[in-house]
């Protein structure tokens, strides 16, 4: 077929991957940060000059990285907004990230549409700060004279497409991409400009949602540039995971998400219904509490780091001497216990050891994340294999308990720029349809990642009872705290 490439602009940096079209292979590989600055207090900025993209996607490729490529599929961070007037130039800086200056926003807008259920019988999602349909919000009512000049609005992916081919009259986005906006429906494959204007004040132009197949366009050199699509669905199609596979991604906070053919309507705002880069759908159910509990119980115990408290959690026992940890450290959105406080239950003298409380607090974590899976199973998402990603699923702690825990056999690919190979999978796609050597409905199939596989086996009935007396503690201390 050829060689192709793809590229994740993360909110850090950039990363390109060469592959052989017809096997995945990666042939090559280039990595630049982002030249920003740091936001005020530390961390990152909320605020981001697009063009900073550009440069680093420019370094990454130095060197001659990209000869021979004949097509190039890009990834990149979710939920930035990209403002443009109408000669195509930027308003003001990106609005990335999870932005907490637009929480008053998103409660705003909850309360415009009428609730919870409405925004989910809308567009399968409940306003969060991080979206852009708040961020919108947020600038009508803070930059006003900003969002009035607003003529265009572009995500990160749409924005590098739009650059690579030249800036033409036509821009494009994905599926994947347009239902993390909060204004494009996943169940109906249309936008709802209403949202828009409820948001901006005004209309804009949206990007035209092309398919998964299709090609953005074609470069001044004759280079195919693919859809492109957000972060999240390029690793699910780099992974390659189908129907029957979840993904739980640890983080600070957690991820659950799943391949299902439909898209889910949830009132609670539990799941939020999102498209995939293959045509299918990817429901995602968010915790607040996944490492983040994990590194509290380290300096708690005094561990020095996540190994130490894994080694010290693995001289304890399934079911922690009859600790049990309900991690909502930060509040909890899964369930929806927003100004609530972790737990510690069964307390005993002979269970006052650090051992213990660390593998209590293992337990919690997954015990939280298989509360997120139960919400998905419980819609009829057919969960039969789990991939697990972080640094954190490396921990023995971690893969000692998992399979047990969520009920499943458990996935653990080995380290990879998965976004990056998704983006270089749709982009293989797109040229072998070009090329009339592909199906338009089924994209290229590449060798899946090398991982660790961990079965439940003979631990599933321990590994049940501790998920049970999870169970317990949470309904006594949260009772109805799953219902819709």
């Amino acid at each position: 077929m050829g060689i192709v490439a793809g590229l994740d602009s993360s909110p850090d940096f950039t990363r390109i991957v060469v592959c052989d079209g017809d096997t995945g292979a990666v042939l090559r590989q280039g990595y630049a940060p982002h030249p920003v600055e740091a936001a005020e207090g530390g961390g990152r900025p909320s605020d981001v000059d697009p063009q900073a993209w550009l440069l680093s996607l420019g370094e990454a490729a130095g060197g001659g990285l990209l000869e021979g490529v004949q097509a190039i599929g890009v990834s990149s961070q979710q939920n930035a907004v990209v403002p443009l007037d109408s000669q195509g130039n930027t308003v003001r800086p990106a609005m990335v990230g999870g932005d907490k200056r637009a929480q008053v926003a998103a409660a705003d807008l909850l309360d415009a549409l009428g609730g919870r259920e409405a925004w989910a019988q809308a567009v399968g999602c409940v306003p969060q700060a991080a979206q852009p349909v708040t961020k919108l919000r947020w600038l009508a009512k803070n930059e006003p004279e900003a969002a009035a000049r607003t003529s265009v609005l572009l995500q990160a992916h749409d924005w590098l497409v739009w650059q690579l081919l030249g800036r033409p009259v036509r821009r494009t986005t994905d599926r994947g991409g347009a239902s993390g906006t909060g204004y494009w429906s996943a169940a109906t494959g249309g936008y709802r400009p209403d949202l828009v204007e409820l948001a901006l004040g005004h209309q804009a132009m949206l990007p035209e949602v092309i398919g998964p197949s299709d090609a953005a366009g074609t470069t001044p050199e004759g280079l195919l540039i693919s859809a492109g699509t957000g972060e999240t669905m390029a690793a699910a199609l780099g992974l390659g995971i189908g129907r029957g596979d979840a993904v739980v991604s640890l983080g600070a906070s957690g991820s659950v998400m799943a391949v299902h053919p439909e898209a889910l309507v949830d009132q609670s705002g539990m799941i939020t219904s999102l498209a995939d880069a293959t045509g299918m759908h990817l429901p995602v159910v968010t915790t607040l509490n996944a490492v983040r509990t994990l590194r509290g119980a380290a300096e708690l115990v005094g561990a020095p780091d996540l190994e130490a408290l894994s080694d010290l959690a693995m001289k304890s026992t399934p079911g922690s001497h009859g600790l049990v940890m309900l991690p909502y450290l930060e509040g909890e959105r899964t369930p929806n216990l927003p100004h609530t406080a972790g737990t510690l239950a069964g307390l005993r003298r002979e269970s006052m050891k650090p051992e213990h409380f660390a593998r209590a607090a293992f337990e919690g974590m997954l015990c939280g994340l298989a509360d997120a899976l139960d919400v998905l199973r419980g819609r009829g998402v057919d969960v039969r294999r789990i991939f697990l990603l972080g640094a954190a699923a490396e921990l023995p702690a971690v893969q000692a308990a998992a399979p047990a825990l969520f009920g499943a056999q458990v996935v653990v690919p080995q380290p990879a720029d998965y976004a990056a190979i998704g983006a270089a999978r749709q982009a293989a796609w797109a040229l072998g349809v070009s090329q009339g050597t592909l199906d338009p409905r089924t994209p290229p199939a590449w060798q899946g990642a090398a991982a660790q596989v961990l079965d439940p086996g003979e631990e599933l009935a321990v590994g049940q009872a501790v998920r049970q007396q999870f169970v317990s503690v949470r309904e006594q201390t949260h009772p109805g705290a799953f219902r819709a």
